[in-house]
């Protein structure tokens, strides 16, 4: 089993349901368990700037799968809950990005780990500081607590 880190994101209707099914259709894969879900942070939006807030968590599983394996089961579960691609970083029900496989660096035409940018992104390094603070991101061998600044923009959820 490996562990991995994933990050979920979603703007467009019920938020917060979509998250926790998405998780729970995570959870229920024979081939993944969930190990710990961080708080959920409301966030505001990167790149294409007009459109809602987002609901943002990460989670931490323990997979067989392998890395193309679990890219393919978050894009199934994104199709699920009706994921449209039509803006770059624009609107969308639900986001499943692979932050960290193992300690891998993985770099193909369909799938990059760590995730590009994810540690110049509080809207992620937050959440996933909440989960695991020691995990060292492999490329630069720190620990993702030294990636964390404040941000006003990346506000605890209570729903």
């Amino acid at each position: 089993m490996v562990d991995a880190y994933l990050g979920l994101g979603g703007n467009i209707g019920e938020r917060e349901v979509q998250l926790k099914t998405a998780i729970a259709q995570l959870d229920n894969h024979s081939q993944i368990e969930v190990v710990a879900v961080s708080p959920m942070y409301e966030t505001k939006p990167v790149g294409y700037v007009e459109q809602p807030d987002f609901l943002n968590v990460c989670v931490h599983v323990q997979t067989s799968l392998a890395p193309h394996e679990l890219l393919e089961v978050g894009l199934g579960i994104e199709a699920n809950l009706h994921r449209v691609r039509d803006v770059r970083w624009g609107p969308r029900t639900i986001d499943i990005d692979i932050l960290l496989y193992g300690n891998e660096i993985i770099e193909t035409e369909t799938l990059v780990v760590p995730h590009p940018r994810m540690t110049e992104r509080a809207f992620v390094m937050i959440p996933l500081n909440d989960i695991a603070p020691d995990v060292v991101e492999p490329r630069s061998g720190q620990p993702i607590h030294t990636f964390v600044t404040s941000d006003k923009t990346v506000v605890r959820y209570e729903s």
